[in-house]
């Protein structure tokens, strides 16, 4: 059975874009959940190693760097090398740090494995894929797409949680490491057989498209992946809109994956709460994050995403402020879950939205890798910083006060980007 057949099948029932959003979506949401394992891990590694909750933290502050420092490099490889084999080489880089962490015993093996193995795995499954796989697949519907996917980038960090956490409670950190394996095993014939190059691959024009076009991005055969994406940063770097997106979208980072998919449960253990429940939490929080992400992506389609962008990072801030002076029990974490799922990877696609307004659709892809970059390195120092404020002071206090006033700044910088900017003109 080809994929041109496949399609040719679902012709005139569902375009075969929508197939592979699926299929995109379940593999970024199996791989990058993998990335937010080690949050499950702290308490089991502490009681296994004796390890300080600075050292844990600092390999997973390694693997969000790694994550959004190769995320550049690996959109570059997708334009040159392809999306299917790219993609294949993330997973079997992911599986094989999983894999072999199963033999550790001393920090430095944690740092490889889960810090920089699993990093860079996990790098392909980032907004540039989601984005190319997006502008690829889909003329209309652009943002509803990178919405779903960008949700999945996120949400698979938090679903799985309880899972992993029961697992790490019968089994251990071990268990943990067997079953992330064992998921990303299953993920990658999946992609191998139903993952097209492009629809014009499989004689198909874009989702809302009249005509086979040709994809615009792809490289001629042989080209290097590190010079794409230098280009595209020198050409962006040119514009102070990038680097108001690389801060707003820092930020974000630094809201989100470093300091709650890091430290939230055990800023739960702290205040009496067990971890199982601390990661349904993070749980439901992923769940809503789902539902925020593509209601995001659809109105990024309608309305202004620099507009979204103030009200997602102000609402952001307000919760992350005042989360710390709430009871702190069932109904407030309850309340917060909501509120925050629903705004944590809204950002996602309103600033790749926006990416592709400023720099245009051929570039936006490595474009947002680089942006994304900022992401990962907010999310790196927010990761580090808070379990050291943690070891220092006793408390998450003063960490959760500092995210929540850097997204009230973020709200306010995001209104001098530019709608529409003259580079993007040029590139179309």
């Amino acid at each position: 059975m080809t994929l041109a057949w496949l399609a040719r099948r679902c012709a005139g029932r569902i375009h075969y874009a929508w197939i592979v959003l699926g299929v995109v979506f379940v593999s970024m949401l199996a791989g990058v959940s993998v990335r937010a394992a080690p949050g499950v891990m702290i308490g089991p590694l502490r009681r296994a190693f004796g390890w300080d909750v600075s050292t844990i933290s600092g390999a997973i502050s390694v693997n969000i760097m790694l994550m959004g420092l190769i995320s550049p490099f690996m959109a570059g490889l997708m334009q040159t090398l392809g999306l299917k084999r790219t993609m294949i080489m993330a997973l079997l880089v992911l599986m094989s740090g999983t894999g072999l962490s199963l033999f550790m015993t001393t920090p430095w093996q944690l740092f490889l494995t889960w810090g920089v193995m699993v990093g860079i795995g996990a790098g392909a499954g980032a907004v540039g894929f989601a984005g190319t796989v997006a502008n690829r697949w889909f003329q209309k519907r652009t943002g509803f797409a990178a919405g779903l996917l960008l949700a999945a980038n996120a949400a698979g960090q938090l679903i799985f949680l309880p899972l992993l956490a029961w697992m790490a409670s019968l089994y251990g950190w071990r268990g943990v490491a067997i079953s992330t394996t064992a998921v990303i095993a299953c993920v990658i014939p999946v992609v191998f057989f139903l993952l097209p190059e492009s629809p014009g691959q499989i004689g198909l024009a874009p989702y809302g498209g009249a005509a086979i076009v040709p994809d615009l991005d792809r490289q001629p055969p042989g080209g290097n992946m590190f010079s794409v994406a230098i280009r595209a940063l020198v050409r962006a770097s040119r514009s102070m809109d990038f680097w108001l997106l690389c801060l707003t979208f820092g930020i974000c980072g630094f809201s989100t994956n470093g300091l709650i998919n890091t430290h939230l449960i055990a800023y739960c253990l702290d205040q009496g709460i067990p971890e199982m429940r601390g990661a349904s939490i993070l749980a439901v929080i992923g769940l809503f994050s789902l539902a925020g992400s593509m209601a995001s992506g659809w109105l990024c389609d309608r309305y202004s995403p620099r507009v979204l962008l103030f009200w997602y990072y102000s609402l952001r801030g307000l919760s992350l402020v005042l989360i710390p002076f709430s009871p702190f029990d069932g109904a407030s974490l309850s309340v917060f879950a909501v509120f925050y799922g629903l705004d944590w990877v809204a950002t996602a696609p309103a600033t790749f939205s926006l990416t592709n307004e400023v720099f245009g659709r051929r570039d936006a892809p490595v474009i947002v890798s680089w942006i994304f970059l900022a992401h990962q390195i907010g999310g790196s120092i927010a990761a580090f910083g808070a379990g050291a404020v943690r070891s220092v002071s006793g408390s998450y206090l003063l960490a959760f006060l500092a995210s929540g006033l850097a997204c009230l700044a973020a709200s306010m910088l995001v209104l001098r980007i530019t709608p529409r900017g003259k580079l993007a003109v040029a590139a179309e």
